[in-house]
């Protein structure tokens, strides 16, 4: 299973990089409300990058692939980062319980790594929290078939002392 974390970083060819388009606007020609509107795209633009950047830097190979973002382009024909998203995979690793425990720590601390984690964050720390509750029961019940098993090898009785029994119920006779 696949969650998409929403808001992302990635990188992205400079053409989309702010500040960066052919036929932009010169300086000149952007009124100050054009100029208020473009510094509140850089700042949320920052914020995008920025927020996906901590969910890539936390999640190690959970993390598939890099960071995709949706633009907007600016009064300046600049395009600007206003949302994205990072693909974390929430699965878990058959036959392994202890690796989908480390797994799911991992996909948690990088869904909670932004400052400001969004409710999709949220959801995405939810599940793995749900997913390392699963592999620490899988783990307990492993530890318990081991221990059963080995309570039973241990209270086999071993061959000497068949012996002496058997000797015994001889002389008895």
């Amino acid at each position: 299973m696949e969650i998409h974390a929403a808001t992302s970083l990635s990188t992205t060819p400079n053409t989309l990089q702010p500040g960066i388009v052919a036929g932009a606007k010169q300086a000149a020609e952007i009124s100050s409300q054009e100029q208020q509107q473009i510094q509140q795209l850089k700042a949320r633009d920052r914020v995008v990058r920025s927020h996906e950047a901590a969910h890539i830097a936390a999640g190690g190979s959970a993390i598939r692939g890099g960071a995709s973002f949706s633009f907007q382009r600016g009064p300046d024909g600049v395009q600007y980062a206003v949302g994205g998203e990072v693909n974390i995979d929430i699965s878990k690793v058959e036959g392994n319980p202890q690796a989908t425990l480390q797994k799911a720590v991992q996909i948690q601390a990088a869904a909670l790594a932004p400052a400001q984690p969004s409710s999709q964050d949220r959801r995405v720390a939810a599940q793995a929290a749900q997913l390392a509750v699963e592999a620490r029961a899988e783990i307990a019940q492993q530890r318990n078939i081991e221990n059963n098993e080995q309570q039973i090898n241990n209270s086999t009785p071993n061959s000497a002392s068949q012996q002496s029994t058997g000797e015994l119920l001889d002389i008895i006779v």
